[in-house]
């Protein structure tokens, strides 16, 4: 193909041509971050600035380049929209190849989810923030689908491996586990259960450490941490569900 030729031509204005060549399709690389942020589950959005889409928000990510790996391209683009010390979990997620999704050309969109503790408190660009999942604001192209899917990824995962250690500070009590828990799955969650199911799998295990007692009194809690902070399928067949309610 010659370069510049003008079957490749960009489409920007334009209804989708789709008799533009498979060999012209753009590709770009997403990431969905997610954090729980005062007991919510929160996606990392920047609000674009030009059409397509102009003041609705999108997620960040860019254009793969030549000789790029997609992992490496989402991790590119990432650092350079936020500071964010440590990614806790990065895996891939999905592949969009809707020819319209885009309204003025055709771009292939593979996205990643990105999980990060809660201590990580990156400095933001003022046209990024942190959004609940439960309530996003107007969404660009299909990304409010995108981090459904997302969602649905690490609520699935909750119930078979140990990934809450990417969404957990490095000690906690159940109480603080609970919390994370309910946010991420988006339902109520007992505490006593989550220890008991936990511990038996042996995702985690109880500190040296007890908690501060607190001006409401009680005895002081365990401290727990995660035996291992790297991804392990702990019951393959496994699920957390809300309660039955009578």
């Amino acid at each position: 193909m010659v370069a510049g030729s003008s079957r490749c031509a960009p489409g920007r204005g334009r209804r989708y041509d789709c008799g533009v060549q498979a060999d012209c399709f753009r590709h770009e690389a997403l990431g969905v971050v997610f954090q729980v942020r005062e007991q919510r589950l929160t996606v990392l959005l920047w609000r674009r600035a030009e059409p397509p889409f102009a003041d609705a928000w999108a997620l960040p990510g860019g254009m793969l380049d030549a000789g790029e790996r997609l992992g490496a391209s989402a991790s590119r683009h990432l650092a350079a929209k936020v500071d964010i010390p440590q990614i806790a979990h990065l895996e891939q997620l999905e592949t969009r190849s809707d020819p319209v999704r885009d309204p003025g050309e055709r771009v292939l969109a593979t996205a990643y989810l990105a999980l990060v503790t809660p201590d990580a408190r990156p400095r933001l660009p003022g046209d990024t923030a942190w959004h609940p999942v439960d309530g996003l604001p107007p969404t660009a192209f299909d990304h409010g689908s995108i981090i459904g899917s997302a969602r649905n990824r690490l609520r699935a995962k909750l119930s078979y491996t140990n990934i809450g250690f990417a969404l957990a500070p490095e000690t906690f009590t159940m109480s603080q586990l609970r919390d994370t828990y309910a946010a991420a799955l988006g339902h109520p969650v007992s505490a006593t259960n989550l220890q008991r199911i936990l511990t038996r799998r042996e995702v985690i295990e109880p500190t040296p450490d007890v908690s501060r007692p607190t001006s409401a009194g009680g005895r002081p809690a365990t401290v727990y941490r995660f035996a291992a902070r790297e991804l392990v399928v702990t019951n393959p067949f496994a699920a957390f569900r809300p309660r039955a309610t009578a």
